[in-house]
């Protein structure tokens, strides 16, 4: 592709960028002067920046399922940064990040304003962000999470740990399964994952050199959690984006892997 259409489609991405941050300096305003700044407003304007980033990106995207009328933990795989606008032009939400994201340059303030949470892993803080996550559910606001921890090549399914699940357990709302695949002329996208040594210039680079590509977004039926174990949760909410992604796993598999969810 010509290298000046290239350059054209990231600076597109880059206004939109521009954008983000002029709203997310309105928010830093209001906080220095005390302007009532609620998490509905912040979702509601993280939402619009989303849909404008993913309308930025080299992508056609099919969303599938109906999306929750009631406050969820939404639960999805993970196999890109580009996820996130992606999930997140889809309803207003808040995201739970790693912790190293609030360090990085530009994207780290924008997802804070935007009202993302925070977490240490290996830390040993679980206990406190599982707090966090309850507080913010039971105050009505739609949170995710990415539960395999890390990014795929979105060829295959991570275990997905069920510690922070318990975060709706204790708010009493349902788990809301995702399943976001990304697709290139009907095989699985090799240029989408962001994983290893990525560094995201490169990864633009190698997204905007290319056709678009199709990225498919599966809202699956939620999950209960009333009674449940954090446990069960992972291991039923893996199965439905399994079956979604890949169809369902052999019976021999499903139960080997059942231990697994206990963490």
């Amino acid at each position: 592709m010509d290298r000046l259409r290239v350059y054209g489609r990231i600076a597109r991405v880059l206004v939109v960028v521009a954008l983000g941050l002029s709203m997310a300096s309105v928010f830093g305003l209001f906080e220095r002067l005390g302007v009532a700044n609620s998490m509905v407003r912040r979702q509601r304007w993280s939402r619009f920046f989303m849909a404008r980033l993913t309308n930025a990106l080299p992508f056609r995207v099919t969303v599938h399922g109906e999306v929750p009328h009631t406050p969820m933990l939404w639960v999805s795989n993970h196999v890109s940064w580009t996820d996130i606008p992606l999930l997140g032009a889809v309803a207003p939400m808040s995201f739970l990040s790693k912790a190293e994201v609030r360090t990085w340059p530009v994207a780290g303030w924008l997802a804070a304003k935007a009202g993302s949470l925070f977490i240490r892993r290996g830390a040993g803080d679980s206990q406190l962000i599982r707090k966090q996550m309850t507080r913010h559910l039971e105050q009505r606001h739609p949170l995710l999470m990415f539960p395999e921890g890390t990014t795929t090549d979105g060829r295959s399914l991570r275990t997905f740990h069920g510690r922070l699940l318990a975060s709706a357990i204790d708010a009493d709302v349902s788990l809301q399964p995702v399943a976001i695949r990304y697709l290139r002329d009907g095989e699985v996208d090799s240029l989408a994952p962001f994983i290893g040594d990525d560094d995201l210039l490169s990864h633009l680079m190698r997204l905007f050199s290319n056709d678009q590509g199709d990225v498919e977004i599966h809202l699956l039926k939620p999950i209960a959690c009333a009674g449940q174990e954090r446990a069960a949760l992972a291991y039923q909410a893996q199965q439905a984006v399994q079956k979604a992604l890949f169809g369902p796993l052999p019976e021999s598999e499903q139960a080997h892997g059942r231990p697994a969810f206990a963490a």
